[in-house]
């Protein structure tokens, strides 16, 4: 287990680091390993030179494991809502919605797409038309 899985709710410590601003992971709450993710997550689909923009752009040698890495941190989030967060989901009637979500996430991420061949396959039939 790397040290960004180690989480400190209920028991668990959260440890945050992005190899960029904050190198050296840091102890924080839940909440802001959420929202540390998500505003990583946004800034590599934002980076134009791991998710290319451009038609026939080509994507970068790391591309998998970039993806890789987005769903293995997403899945984490999914694994603590489960585990710390399901009975106040169940109270509000949500676990329809949260289990749908959750399943099409593991449906997307666990088929075996290799998603730059599906994107480069949209981008050749998008340029033949």
């Amino acid at each position: 287990m790397d040290y960004h899985a180690r989480y400190h709710c209920k028991g668990y410590e959260y440890r945050w680091a992005d190899g960029v601003q904050i190198k050296k992971p840091i102890e924080v709450s839940a909440p802001k390993y959420v929202e540390y993710l998500m505003d990583w997550i946004e800034a590599q689909l934002d980076d134009e030179s791991i998710f290319p923009q451009k038609l026939g752009a080509p994507f970068p040698p790391n591309f998998r494991e970039v993806v890789k890495t987005i769903f293995k941190r997403l899945f984490r989030v999914y694994a603590h809502i489960y585990h710390s967060h399901f009975q106040k989901i169940v109270s509000l009637k949500e676990e329809a919605h949260l289990n749908t979500c959750f399943k099409h996430f593991i449906l997307f991420t666990c088929m075996g797409i290799d998603i730059g061949k599906v994107l480069e396959s949209v981008i050749e039939d998008s340029e033949e038309s």
